[in-house]
């Protein structure tokens, strides 16, 4: 018998575009909310219900800490009740720097230093000498990153040129730079006479000269000063102290080799001598983690089982999801999307909470059909181990697995907002709303006769990289091309390989768009300062009267549109400002119009609407905008407020604008996409070939897409060292009638095709 408390209860939801929601999420199951783009999704899950969980813990904290945490926006709702403490996984990739491994993201490496400090030898020290991360561990000559700079002297030296004439091609080296009288000035060297013509004793003792003082300097030498080579001056002045500042010239002039001490391993020879079963923890690091978990099983010392019993668990869980290929010592920041997806997934179900609210945000995304297996698998475990799981998704697997299913739309913006459809796959399946109509519509397979004949390719020759090995490929000019396979199967080493044969190739990736309260769709699309002179054209006013960072900002809030109230010791809070009701102008900027709109009433109108307005360069743009399904936003929204999918859209908006490549390739454009949009996507990707001759690359896993593409190429069989390979390239029918690999079983069960 259900009671009141079996559920999480929101009663008027009405942030952003929400319309007064009212709704009652089974606690303790799996909840799936769903609807297309823009309808709602986020601002109810993550933006109220996700927002005021987080917004209450941080309330039992103390005034200091709560300044430390993130803040949250009170949501627009009128109750919520019996609300669980959450924990929010998002779509953010595993970034991390160069000293973030699978090992130390999955704290594996941290029981592999434990069990080594206990069972290894010679006995080196506890578990902290074995950490490349810290100075007792790690490889002197590398600092523990398993990798050297070496400086490229042909991209450094121009030695046609004199010292005097800039033959030293880095910043503060060149004629007038203060570090380039270390040399001139010296008495080593003739600084006229081009490096070409010096003697290869001059250029060692310039190049890799040790510390002296020179006994023969000029006038201008400073006394206390003292001579160094070249190349340990820039390692020791920049590579290690200055990379930030001058990133961009050190990158041109160095390349990354493997460190010649350490051979990548990271760790001091002392770390490297101390071993268990012939191995030490540098190659248990090599392993992959399916011989790992062997090597460990091996292992029958008593003393040891609790670390081999942990570690066993940790491992188990990233093989459950399809990640036992990897190894301790990949960089988590060359992982695809869907591996480091679900390493962040995975860590959850090492967790021994309860009753906790998890809250996921398209955890699909990056992941072929075959790799989702494993991670329903944590969602299942997830729910058994007592917690409350809601999964904002698109995916018709990710709705399958749902107990109770949300519906929002029925469109996008103040079109949506509406709960349209809860219950179970079924009633989904059969009801009126945009999402059960997709999913008992699964789109086309292009059928054989409708094929086109390609006769002109883009062609990859044994080409290879990483675990793509002598890989031959290609691609049809004028087509949609879907790359796809498992993930870590190759499918973005092969498009790095691709760009790298064409370079005037233009690439929508997943990384985020720079986001703040401040940009909008038009400051993204540097169209602004096209609104802005149209407006000082029309009035007779000066430019900067039209920004609200600039001549035009209201001055009592600055142009943020909101206040800032410090209440001392209470947390910060925030209102609209009463001066200019939130548009963030001044009443001079105010009062000037253009089509008998202000400034203000333009931001907040939408893309459509716009259209009709604006003649000149602002419209194609805004056309443009419509044919990527983005018409319904404001021009002034920001874009902190912009779903996944729609930025996705933004960005290749912002391609079409510019028109500066007939080579176009987009990764995971379907990410955030319900299947409605995503046949408005296939829609416009075919137009954008049949209109303008481009030829657009895909990588995704979204089986609706491939089905209509017109080429599809299948990387596998698995992934890892046992993927790379060119499984199929065709027609999607043919891939179809193989029934070979994970993609074509995937899209049989998809499409329904029988045997």
């Amino acid at each position: 018998m259900t009671s009141s408390r079996d559920y999480i209860e929101i009663v008027d939801a009405n942030t952003h575009n929400l319309q007064h929601v009212n709704l009652k999420i089974p606690k303790h199951k799996i909840s799936v909310f769903t609807g297309v783009s823009g309808s709602g999704k986020s601002s109810l899950v993550f933006s109220t219900l996700a927002a005021e969980s987080q917004r209450q813990v941080h309330k039992t904290y103390s005034t200091y800490i709560q300044q430390l945490l993130p803040k949250y926006d009170h949501p627009e709702l009128t109750r919520i009740k019996n609300l669980p403490f959450s924990i929010v996984v998002d779509q953010k990739p595993i970034t991390g720097n160069i000293r973030s491994t699978v090992g130390t993201y999955s704290e594996i490496y941290t029981g592999l230093r434990l069990l080594f400090s206990r069972l290894a030898q010679p006995f080196i020290g506890y578990s902290m000498a074995y950490s490349f991360n810290n100075l007792q561990g790690m490889c002197n000559y590398c600092q523990g990153t398993g990798r050297s700079q070496k400086i490229i002297l042909s991209q450094l030296l121009a030695k046609n040129k004199s010292l005097n004439q800039g033959a030293i091609n880095f910043p503060t080296f060149q004629p007038g730079g203060w570090r380039l009288s270390r040399y001139t000035e010296s008495g080593f060297f003739n600084s006229d006479l081009p490096l070409k013509d010096w003697s290869d004793e001059k250029l060692t003792l310039f190049l890799y000269g040790k510390e002296q003082r020179p006994p023969h300097p000029s006038k201008n030498w400073h006394q206390t000063a003292k001579y160094l080579g070249l190349i340990p001056r820039i390692e020791e002045s920049f590579l290690n102290n200055e990379a930030q500042k001058y990133q961009t010239e050190i990158n041109r002039i160095t390349t990354i080799e493997e460190c010649p001490y350490c051979h990548g391993t990271r760790v001091n020879q002392k770390v490297l001598s101390a071993k268990i079963n012939k191995l030490n923890i540098a190659d248990c690091g090599n392993l992959d983690l399916n011989d790992l978990k062997t090597w460990l099983e091996q292992i029958t010392f008593q003393k040891v089982q609790p670390i081999i019993t942990e570690l066993l668990v940790k491992i188990k869980t990233l093989l459950n999801v399809g990640l036992g290929y990897l190894n301790l010592n990949r960089n988590t920041n060359t992982l695809s999307g869907g591996e480091g997806q679900r390493l962040k997934l995975a860590s959850y179900l090492n967790s021994s909470l309860s009753d906790v609210l998890y809250i996921f945000d398209e955890p699909s995304t990056g992941l072929h059909s075959h790799d989702l297996r494993g991670i329903k698998r944590i969602f299942y475990k997830l729910r058994d181990q007592g917690n409350t799981v809601v999964i904002v998704d698109h995916d018709p697997e990710m709705i399958k697995i749902a107990d109770q299913i949300f519906n929002l739309g029925e469109a996008a913006g103040s079109k949506g907002g509406n709960l349209t459809y809860r219950g179970d796959l079924t009633g989904l399946l059969a009801s009126n709303t945009i999402t059960g109509k997709f999913l008992r519509n699964p789109g086309s397979l292009t059928p054989i006769t409708k094929q086109r004949l390609f006769l002109d390719f883009f062609e990859l020759v044994n080409v290879s990289q990483h675990s793509i090995k002598n890989v031959s490929v290609r691609f049809p000019k004028k087509a949609l091309t879907v790359i796809t396979g498992v993930a870590g199967s190759g499918k973005s080493t092969l498009v790095n390989l691709f760009k790298q044969q064409f370079s005037q190739t233009v690439t929508l990736d997943q990384k985020a768009i720079h986001r703040t309260p401040r940009s909008n769709i038009l400051t993204y699309l540097d169209l602004f300062d096209g609104l802005r002179k149209t407006f000082a054209k029309a009035t007779g006013e000066n430019v900067s009267l039209f920004s609200f960072n600039g001549q035009g900002a209201c001055p009592k809030c600055k142009g943020k549109g909101i206040i800032k109230l410090d209440l001392a010791y209470m947390s910060d809070t925030y209102e609209v400002c009463e001066a200019c009701q939130g548009t963030r102008y001044s009443a001079k900027a105010l009062k000037l119009k253009y089509h008998d709109y202000n400034i203000a009433e333009i931001l907040d109108m939408s893309v459509a609407k716009a259209e009709q307005i604006f003649r000149g360069k602002l419209q194609p743009a805004l056309k443009k905008l419509g044919q990527v399904n983005l018409d319904y936003l404001k021009l002034g929204q920001s874009l902190d407020t912009f779903s996944g999918g729609e930025l996705q859209r933004l960005k290749l908006a912002k391609v079409l604008i510019q028109g500066t490549s007939k080579t176009l390739i987009l990764d995971e454009p379907t990410s955030g996409l319900h299947e409605a949009n995503v046949q408005s996507l296939i829609d416009l990707l075919t137009s954008l070939i049949e209109n303008h001759g481009l030829t657009i690359i895909v990588i995704e896993h979204n089986l609706r897409l491939m089905g209509q593409a017109d080429w599809l190429i299948d990387l596998g069989p698995a992934a890892g060292l046992n993927g790379g390979q060119v499984q199929f390239q065709g027609y999607p029918v043919d891939l179809v009638k193989q029934n070979r690999t994970f993609t074509a079983k995937a899209m049989r069960k998809y499409f329904k095709v029988e045997d």
